[in-house]
């Protein structure tokens, strides 16, 4: 019999991210309200002795976990919504070449039994140079993008969630009307809709490759969690690690450090530097009209500014 611990409260306690994004909705409410039994039904019939529940997620609940065989894993159960429908069938794809192990996987629990990142530092809290670790980096992006694809269906398309993007941008200016720049708004759009149909090879791109989902490990130096998979153009890709790393917006002119950083890992990744910073413009559009619909038009302004400089550099 496998030795469990009981789901007391310390296993679900109110302080985790996950309870005050979640709880917003009825829908998170109620998966919040199943939320011990589902742990415990997947607890008991994998096996499982649980640890205490990590922090740092916002739509999942997610805590280290020893087999019956006496091996290390994490339980990972999300509450279900679109972005986290295809994460199985990619770790499935890359099979370990750049992200962690996919163990097990319950599809109407959406529970997922990983493998265990130790020690676990995120990239963005390395000491390394900040070259260093973008080109790192790129070797993770080189491994998950060489996986075949899984089976059509199994994964969003980045045009069509792109497509869907561009529309919602454009209702929310017309709707919100915020003030801002309607040529800039105007080309993101417009490149949320052109780069996904102008792509040269389509790939599964992670779809949230930022500095905090690559951890530190043991099986290799470095592995990436927590996707948001799609496929398509791996343009798509680099720009929330490019934005994070050493946040080049820190330094008295980002426009250099960027450029410089843009060349380094589209040639690490062999892709053309232009598409890069186009993409970062494009999605950097797009949440600005989220953080306006989401009551933050200064943050969406600030958004922009940084897609003007993107645009520029992308010679757009």
């Amino acid at each position: 019999m496998a030795r469990r611990a009981p789901l007391s409260a310390d296993l679900f306690p109110a302080g985790l991210p996950v309870y005050a994004t979640v709880g917003r909705t009825a829908s998170g409410r109620a998966w919040l309200d199943g939320l011990p039994a589902t742990v415990r039904s997947v607890q008991e019939e994998w096996g499982l002795r649980l640890g205490a529940p990590l922090h740092g997620g916002s739509c999942s609940w997610v805590a280290p976990v020893e087999l019956p065989d006496g091996g290390e894993a994490v339980l990972k159960v999300t509450w279900p919504h679109r972005e986290a429908a295809g994460e199985a069938a990619a770790l499935r794809a890359w099979d370990g070449d750049g992200a962690v192990r996919l163990l097990r996987h319950d599809r109407e629990r959406y529970a997922l039994l990983i493998e265990r990142c130790t020690p676990g530092e995120e990239l963005d809290d390395s000491t390394l140079p900040p070259a260093e670790r973008l080109l790192l980096a790129a070797g993770l992006l080189r491994g998950l993008w060489a996986a075949p694809a899984p089976p059509d269906g199994a994964l969003e398309r980045v045009a069509d969630v792109c497509g869907e993007w561009a529309d919602t941008a454009e209702e929310r200016m017309a709707r919100l009307r915020p003030g801002y720049d309607p040529g800039l708004v105007r080309l993101g759009v417009r490149l949320l809709r052109e780069l996904p149909a102008t792509a040269t090879r389509e790939v599964v791109v992670h779809g949230d490759f930022n500095p905090g989902n690559v951890l530190s490990a043991r099986r290799r130096p470095w592995l990436a969690i927590d996707p948001k998979p799609m496929v398509g153009d791996p343009g798509y890709d680099p720009w929330p690690l490019l934005e994070q790393i050493d946040d080049p917006f820190e330094h008295p002119d980002p426009r250099p450090v960027l450029r410089e950083r843009f060349a380094l890992v589209a040639d690490a990744l062999g892709e053309d530097p232009a598409r890069l910073p186009a993409w970062a413009a494009a999605r950097t559009v797009e949440n600005a009209l989220w953080c306006a619909d989401h009551g933050d038009v200064p943050g969406g302004a600030e958004e922009l500014e940084v897609a003007a400089v993107l645009a520029s550099l992308a010679g757009l």
